[in-house]
C-alpha cells in the first residue's frame, strides 16, 4: 500500500492506498479486487478486504464501505455495517475508533482526510461528478460537524487517472465550464478533434485548496497508465474486457 505525508505524521490514524497486489483474485481481477459489486468471485473479494483490514490492524468486519453513486453524498459512520446494508452515498466520516472507512476507486480519486489535532478522520469518492457536485467540501464540512477544524484537516490525493490518460467530448468540459468559467484550465485540447484532455487530480487538489484546509497532498500515481499497479475502468474498457477490479483506499482512527 501507498502512504502519503501529510497523514503518516498523524499518530492516531492508520491510513492506507491499496493497490492491485498481494491478493487472491484471478484473471482480470488479479489480484487484490475490493470491489464486492464486481462480477469476482465473493469469498475471494471477502479474502481481500479481510487482508486490508488486518494490514490496519483491525477484524475484517470493522472494514465498512458504501455503495457509490457518484454524489456528493456523505454519511457518518458510528458503527460497523455490512456490505449488504451499507448506505448509498461517496463519503464517509467518523470519531469512532477501530472502523476504516474505504472508499473503492478504478480511475477517480480516493481522497482521505484527518483532523490533525481532533480524532475525527474522512474518506470520500471524487470521480469528475462527485468533485463537480462538492464531495470534498461536503466531507469537510461533516468533519466539522463532528467537531473537526477546518485549518487542522490534512488530506491526501490518492491513485487516479492522469490528465494523459483521460479524453472527454465537448459536453463534459461544457458542464465543467458552465459552473465555473475558471474550470477551462483543466482541460487541454487532445489529438481527436472536438475532445480534451481533462485533469481529474488536478482540479481536484484545487479544489482541496480553496477549501483552506491545512494540508492537501497527491499522490501522482495514474491508474490507467501503471497497469501491473493499479485496476483502471478506462483501461478495461478500451480493452474490451467485460468488468474490472477496485482497488481500496482507506483510514482510521487507531483504538484509544
Amino acid at each position: 500500500m501507498l502512504t502519503a505525508k501529510p497523514l503518516e505524521v498523524v499518530p492516531h490514524i492508520r491510513h492506507g492506498f491499496f493497490t492491485r497486489k498481494g491478493g487472491a483474485s484471478k484473471g482480470i481481477y488479479a489480484s487484490l479486487n475490493c470491489g464486492l459489486g464486481s462480477g469476482d468471485d465473493k469469498a475471494a473479494v471477502r479474502r481481500n478486504r479481510a487482508h486490508v483490514a488486518q494490514t490496519l490492524g483491525v477484524e475484517p468486519d470493522n472494514l465498512v464501505t458504501v455503495h457509490q453513486i457518484h454524489s456528493a453524498d456523505v454519511v457518518e459512520v458510528t458503527t460497523p455495517w455490512t456490505w449488504e446494508s451499507a448506505p448509498q452515498a461517496d463519503a464517509m466520516v467518523t470519531a469512532a475508533p477501530g472502523i476504516v472507512l474505504g472508499v473503492l476507486a478504478a480511475d477517480c480519486a480516493p481522497v482521505l482526510f484527518a483532523d490533525k489535532k481532533a480524532r475525527i478522520v474522512g474518506a470520500a469518492h471524487a470521480g469528475w461528478k462527485g468533485a463537480l457536485t462538492g464531495v470534498m467540501e461536503a466531507t469537510i464540512a461533516a468533519m466539522e460537524g463532528l467537531g473537526a477544524t477546518r485549518g487542522s484537516i490534512a488530506a491526501a490525493i490518492g491513485p487516479c487517472i492522469s490528465r494523459e490518460a483521460y479524453e472527454v467530448g465537448p459536453e463534459f468540459r461544457n458542464r465543467f465550464i458552465e459552473a465555473d468559467g475558471t474550470n477551462a484550465r483543466w482541460f487541454t485540447a487532445s489529438e481527436k478533434p472536438d475532445h480534451f484532455m481533462f485533469d481529474l487530480p488536478g482540479y481536484a487538489e484545487a479544489r482541496l485548496h480553496a477549501a483552506d484546509i491545512g494540508a492537501v497532498a497527491m499522490l501522482g500515481h495514474c491508474t490507467y497508465t501503471e497497469k501491473s499497479r493499479f485496476f483502471s475502468y478506462r483501461r478495461a474498457t478500451h480493452r474490451g474486457e467485460p468488468d474490472y477490479g477496485r482497488q481500496i483506499s482507506a483510514i482510521m482512527l487507531r483504538p484509544e
